[in-house]
């Protein structure tokens, strides 16, 4: 006999025994814990969101002000040349 069949017969010596209880409420028990889970991943996703959304205007508002693509005018005048 090899290992595949002792394995084969073991399983099926488990599923011919007595089945284990299993409490009446369990099926309620998982469906409540399934919505508290799908309830906080909207929750987390919606924060998220709203993070992603204030970074970008934050950063439109920043730019808006400080405008950061015009180069600063230079404190020191060029040198004065007599030709």
């Amino acid at each position: 006999m090899s290992a595949h069949d002792r394995g084969a017969d073991a399983i099926r010596r488990m599923l011919d025994g007595p089945r284990a209880p299993v409490p009446a409420d369990l099926a309620a028990r998982a469906a409540g814990r399934g919505r508290r889970l799908l309830r906080r991943r909207r929750a987390v996703r919606a924060v998220g969101w709203a993070l992603l959304v204030a970074a970008v205007v934050a950063f439109c508002v920043w730019a808006a002000i400080a405008e950061p693509w015009v180069a600063r005018p230079s404190h020191q005048a060029p040198p004065l040349r007599d030709w």
